[in-house]
């Protein structure tokens, strides 16, 4: 019964949130996350028109019609 108790007053004193962070905490995390994330792309994407002006990539179907929309002209056949 005693060691019953015991870990009773232990799981009790025990805090089950030891990790609490506040709501201004949490914002700050999540602006610095979604920069990491926008800048992460920004530098992709301009990695990856590098390499399309280089002629090492080929464009996609996007790509290439926002590029040189009168390939897709039905009108001309």
């Amino acid at each position: 019964m005693g060691a019953e108790i015991e870990a009773q007053e232990n799981k009790a004193s025990q805090n089950p949130r030891p990790n609490r962070i506040t709501e201004a905490q949490f914002l700050s995390w999540k602006r610095q996350k979604d920069a990491d994330a926008l800048a992460k792309r920004n530098e992709a994407s301009r990695k990856r028109a590098e390499d399309i002006a280089a002629g090492t990539v080929q464009m996609n179907g996007r790509e290439l019609f926002k590029h040189e929309p009168w390939v897709f002209d039905d009108t001309r056949y």
